[in-house]
């Protein structure tokens, strides 16, 4: 008869496969860095159009903030003509920041997703559903990679498996980038774990994820992490503007990742008018100038890099 091992034998086992056995209660300080020796990075989400994008690099200007990761299009790069494409390639480009498109097609967008327009239905995962839509959602990438872009958010694994194997074999160019998204839904170290291991670049761990919790994660894996600093309302509008010293301290390399509002569903649908992204992009500009300034004023022995650090994908132009 098989019998129950304890607690102590459970952490050791997952010890043995390199998976910290409890959180970081003691709040260590990570030793790890980016490749240029910096702890941190800004990142803002939302950059929905070339008129969104040009609206944050002169508000970025204006404020001193050093902005090195756009997450482009979260409504959806396919609401995007392959001309806007090529516009923000080329933005990105001229002021050296990388971007992250994400793309159609979704869950939500097929004609089965009933499943989603439920309560508890939402809860069964953003994965997409058969194969006719996850080829529709490389083609979109193929879009996008003819456009110069080369980082790309992902959230499904089986997608996940093919686009590693794409990037291994040159079926897609060596150097593009895949960051998890939160919607994969992550957030302890053995998932962090098989995530690096199938080839993922950075990821997003849950919003609510509290400094113990990042620092086993960070124990497990080398990869960057995208810590929310601030979120939509939806989420649960945590905003960690004075955690942002611990936050880094422990969790080193980091992305602030800055995404304020009432929710996604309400803010990147396609009848969002681009007027009222620009204005508001300067408000999250704002908050990544609020982040920089606690930093600096808190934590200055913590290194942000420079723009246009060497290990970014910026997209390409022809």
């Amino acid at each position: 008869m098989f019998k129950a091992k304890k607690l102590s034998e459970i952490r050791a086992f997952m010890e043995k496969l390199n998976v910290p056995g409890s959180d970081g209660w003691g709040l260590p300080t990570s030793e790890k860095t980016f490749p240029d020796g910096a702890n941190y990075r800004i990142e803002i989400a939302g950059v929905e159009y070339p008129s969104t994008f040009k609206a944050m690099v002169d508000e970025a200007k204006k404020r001193k903030v050093k902005v090195h990761r756009a997450i482009c299009t979260v409504g959806g790069s396919s609401y995007l003509t392959f001309d806007q494409l090529k516009e923000m390639a080329k933005i990105a480009n001229d002021e050296g920041i990388e971007v992250i498109m994400t793309m159609g097609h979704r869950k939500a967008f097929d004609v089965g997703s009933k499943e989603m327009s439920t309560k508890e239905g939402s809860l069964q995962g953003f994965r997409l559903r058969g194969s006719d839509n996850l080829a529709y959602w490389f083609e979109d990438l193929m879009r996008n990679l003819e456009a110069g872009i080369r980082g790309f958010l992902v959230y499904d694994e089986g997608a996940l498996m093919i686009l590693s194997k794409m990037r291994e074999e040159g079926f897609i160019p060596k150097e593009t980038t895949f960051k998890w998204s939160v919607f994969g839904g992550y957030c302890n170290p053995a998932g962090a774990k098989m995530l690096e291991s199938m080839g993922v670049n950075s990821m997003n761990p849950l919003s609510d994820v509290a400094l113990p919790i990042l620092s086993s994660i960070r124990k497990a894996v080398d990869i960057p992490l995208d810590v929310y600093m601030i979120i939509v309302d939806a989420f649960g509008g945590m905003y960690r503007a004075y955690d942002a010293p611990e936050i880094v301290r422990v969790a080193s390399p980091v992305y602030f990742k800055i995404e304020p509002g009432t929710s996604e569903a309400d803010i990147y649908k396609p009848w969002m008018t681009e007027s009222w992204h620009d204005e508001f992009i300067r408000m999250k500009v704002k908050i990544a100038q609020i982040l920089q300034e606690i930093m600096e004023r808190r934590a200055p022995e913590l290194k942000m890099s420079e723009m246009s650090p060497k290990d970014l994908r910026i997209p390409v132009v022809d």
